[in-house]
């Protein structure tokens, strides 16, 4: 695809109208859009919809960035190739390290995935999103007239609507900088990309990777604690709540009892105490299990793909990088909001080995497999 036939606009209010037009001009992208209403109440929608609405009359594509975000010069290029790849689907070129999203991306980085398909029940990120055209204008017709104020609660609903959630790329190019948030996010804390790599590490992935539309039931974590999203979680009566690991693993065919055997038999005591020292021996312990079990889907999401698993080459040397960004992030977005500021990069590296670890033991965790129960290996 053409980078002329992809239309960009730059979301942004007037306190932010000079960072956005650099950021514009260094990427290369369309003019700004800006806060029709930077008096009244916060409202990411409020702007995004003169975003979507400022596409270029010959476009198939528009690409929408939010004005706090770093990103590569060949941004606008990498769009265009996944566009060209993917020419029927919602793109989307920024995940947050701690969400069920974050988690998915994670989950596909480290089976060697290029893209994932977005968790159906949660916002969907929208700090650099492409749409075709139509879609795009199918958006602003729906979000007309909503009160709801985040736009990125809103492209998710109406991309369910569509029965189709927006593609998540796993390498992430595009970064979230700074902590402050117009529309109410700050008390998240520091949030940043789940897979974090350059553009030359990308491309392959982004060009050539493998899909994992289907990631089973999904190990996150969140606030210093693990949780499980089971299979088919959007259509529970409420399909936001969180489910502790524990509480969860009936509908993954594991128990707690397997879970915490393979803990005692197989995770290095010393970089537990290391980490238990720093954070706290609860976080130890959940960290561990989360990646263990994430660790298990990996190993069966793998299976699945065991062909692309194994591509040599641009892709899979690109997959390699891909994997240890999303282990260097799995410790660090598992913390608590307020303990982050607390990271060396030091710290970072302990946690991204002691995940490692755990994940590489994953394999041991059989979930059913036909018809079997689950056992350890």
């Amino acid at each position: 695809m053409s980078t002329t036939s992809l239309s960009s606009a730059v979301m942004t209010h007037p306190v932010r109208e000079r960072q956005a037009a650099a950021l514009a001009a260094r990427l290369g992208l369309g003019g700004l859009a800006l806060d029709p209403d930077p008096t009244g109440p916060p409202s990411a929608l409020r702007t995004a919809l003169v975003a979507w609405a400022a596409r270029a009359d010959d476009a198939g594509h528009h690409l929408v960035v939010q004005d706090d975000v770093a990103a590569p010069p060949e941004l606008v290029e990498l769009v265009a190739g996944s566009v060209a790849r993917f020419p029927d689907e919602a793109l989307i070129f920024y995940t947050n390290w701690h969400a069920r999203n974050g988690a998915a991306a994670r989950l596909a980085a480290l089976a060697g995935a290029g893209w994932v398909r977005a968790v159906p029940e949660e916002f969907a990120p929208t700090l650099a999103i492409c749409l075709p055209v139509r879609t795009a204008d199918a958006f602003r017709a729906f979000a007309a007239g909503t009160a709801e104020r985040h736009d990125d609660e809103v492209m998710a609903t109406f991309l369910r609507t569509e029965a189709r959630p927006g593609l998540l790329a796993v390498p992430t190019v595009v970064e979230h900088i700074g902590t402050s948030s117009i529309n109410g996010h700050a008390a998240q804390g520091i949030r940043l990309a789940v897979c974090p790599v350059g553009a030359a590490e990308a491309r392959p992935l982004l060009d050539r990777g493998w899909v994992l539309e289907e990631w089973g039931w999904l190990p996150y974590m969140r606030y210093g604690e693990g949780y499980v999203r089971p299979v088919g979680h959007e259509h529970d009566a409420d399909p936001r709540r969180h489910l502790r690991w524990a509480e969860a693993l009936p509908d993954t065919g594991l128990t707690e009892g397997q879970v915490r055997d393979v803990v005692r038999r197989h995770r290095a005591e010393d970089a537990a105490a290391s980490v238990g020292r720093l954070f706290g021996r609860g976080f130890a312990d959940e960290l561990w299990i989360h990646c263990l079990l994430l660790g298990r889907q990996v190993e069966d999401a793998a299976r699945r793909h065991v062909a692309r698993r194994t591509a040599a080459g641009p892709v899979g040397e690109a997959a390699a990088r891909v994997r240890a960004a999303a282990l260097s992030t799995v410790g660090p977005a598992g913390l608590p909001p307020e303990r982050r500021p607390e990271l060396t990069p030091e710290h970072t590296a302990l946690m991204a080995a002691y995940a490692e670890g755990a994940v590489r033991c994953g394999g041991r965790l059989l979930g059913p497999v036909e018809g079997q129960p689950a056992e350890v290996r």
